[in-house]
């Protein structure tokens, strides 16, 4: 673990005070992770903590350990939070779950504040959570959904990577300074598996029960009555020697699943996106894979 650097923090307070000069009130999506609560934390320094607004976006893809855990942030931070209502599950694209799913989940959420949020509460922009290694990857296609509402970018624009984020929330001791990433309920269904709230409650039903048995960093992954469990390889161990199996598998199946698989391949952060949207193999390429290792 990195130690926070005192002199990198306020490099990225001054760099995002820059940004927001012309910002007397700014929103800011917030989920509670370690980005959006970095830059609310950030925001809150440079333009005081009553001049911004943590939005949390409300759905069945947002699990309730979440919720929670997105209000005790904040509260650290000292920023009031404001929560809607975002209906992404009646639309068609969305529930068809192909590889841009998260863009139409984005702009669920970007419109929603738009036309529910931003005059209420006199907001003059709108920013999220991107980081400088989010800009680099091919599997965030809800940056797409960002640029089209305009919201802004101050931490990839201040050219923060992860890891510095992370240090930057250790340096403000933030809850979520250490806290393994939550991607939504969602990214957990095999894209074109349509995405139902009855799966979703699936797997954070399941994803709850193993973090009571200790469990901190897990994926369960919904192939409909088989789930198959990530865990980072230095929890596989522990994971399959009784009496733990048997705990995790009751666990899993109490929750809805039938199977209960642990895949040895361990964490794989956006796997099925990342797949899914992998440039096509060159005509050379897939000539080489039809003949095989050589």
């Amino acid at each position: 673990m990195t130690e926070p650097d005192p002199a990198e923090t306020e490099a990225a307070a001054a760099h995002v005070a820059r940004q927001l000069t012309e910002v007397g009130r700014l929103g800011v999506a917030f989920s509670g992770g370690v980005d959006s609560s970095v830059l609310v934390a950030l925001a809150a320094r440079a333009l005081g903590a009553g001049r911004v607004l943590a939005i949390l976006g409300v759905s069945p893809s947002l699990a309730a350990d979440e919720r929670t855990a997105a209000h005790r942030v904040a509260r650290h931070i000292g920023v009031p939070v404001v929560e809607i209502e975002t209906h992404e599950g009646d639309r068609d694209a969305y529930r068809a779950n192909g590889p841009d799913r998260c863009f139409h989940c984005k702009d669920e959420l970007f419109t929603r504040i738009s036309t529910d949020v931003l005059t209420r509460h006199e907001l003059d922009a709108l920013a999220y959570g991107e980081n400088a290694d989010d800009v680099r990857r091919h599997d965030r296609p809800g940056a797409l959904a960002a640029a089209a509402h305009h919201v802004l970018t101050p931490l990839a624009t201040a050219g923060l990577n992860k890891a510095a984020v992370r240090r930057i929330a250790r340096a403000f001791n933030l809850p979520c300074a250490d806290k393994p990433a939550a991607p939504c309920l969602a990214s957990r269904i095999p894209h074109f598996t349509t995405v139902s709230p009855r799966k979703l409650s699936e797997v954070e039903r399941a994803e709850a029960a193993l973090r009571r048995l200790g469990f901190q960093d897990l994926r369960v992954r919904h192939h409909g009555e088989i789930a198959r469990v990530e865990l980072p390889a230095e929890d596989l161990p522990r994971a399959v020697t009784a009496p733990l199996r048997e705990l995790i598998h009751e666990a899993v199946t109490a929750a809805g699943f039938r199977f209960v698989t642990l895949d040895l391949a361990g964490i794989q952060s956006g796997a099925f996106t990342a797949a899914a949207l992998q440039p096509a193999p060159t005509v050379s390429a897939r000539a080489q894979l039809a003949e095989g290792p050589r």
